[in-house]
């Protein structure tokens, strides 16, 4: 990775959780699918510090700038209302960000965190509320496997990283406002060659903190 690459990536440090979704729990960037310590989770998605020497060029500090000020736009929005280009936009936000992928297993046709799902949420918890990345704003967003039609499966995706938002709020006391939900469905497969596989169901968790 080039230095202006890294800078860009640095400039609005955004990180994105996947947590399990689906029938019975991809958009990874960062690891794949699977249960991550609390320290594993606040490794991948804690920002990289600025070095001295590295610059960003205006553009790439108005581009930023934009996309903050998009995260901002989507505080206390309800999930359902966001349209297909915001979705999209966040997608386009979340492959430049630190990332990491994790799997809460929701029971089958389920946006319920059952004792399954508990300690990878738990860990994610415990994650956001450490000193590493207290306070900052993270967009959740949710995804399923293949099976089910594709309505059926948005609504899903968005009730559980709803789930999860709320958990984190009620057990964790995290800011509700700081906490953005969007689901994607099985519009984006992290293993096309398996779609019914568990690693499809998922939510994402991006840190879209601007400091």
């Amino acid at each position: 990775m080039s230095a202006h690459n890294k800078t860009r990536k640095l400039n609005l440090p955004c990180m994105i959780v996947a947590i399990g979704l689906a029938l019975p729990a991809a958009f990874g960037v960062a690891l794949a699918a699977e249960e991550r310590s609390a320290g594993e989770i606040i490794k991948a998605l804690k920002p990289e510090r600025l070095t001295r020497g590295l610059t960003t060029s205006p553009a790439d500090a108005a581009r930023n700038a934009e996309e903050t000020k998009f995260v901002n736009s989507l505080r206390n929005r309800q999930t359902r209302s966001l349209t297909t280009a915001e979705r999209e936009q966040i997608t386009s936000i979340a492959k430049k960000r630190p990332s990491v992928d994790l799997e809460v297993n929701f029971d089958y046709n389920s946006d319920h965190i059952g004792s399954k799902g508990s300690p990878q949420v738990t860990a994610l918890g415990e994650a956001l509320s450490s000193s590493d990345l207290k306070g900052g704003t993270f967009i959740f967003a949710g995804y399923t496997d293949a099976k089910g039609g594709e309505t059926y499966n948005q609504g899903l995706s968005e009730r559980r990283a709803e789930a999860v938002k709320r958990f984190l709020s009620e057990k964790y006391g995290i800011d509700t406002s700081n906490l953005v939900t969007v689901g994607y469905g099985k519009t984006q497969l992290k293993n096309p060659a398996g779609p019914f596989t568990a690693e499809n169901r998922r939510v994402q968790v991006i840190n879209a903190s601007d400091k």
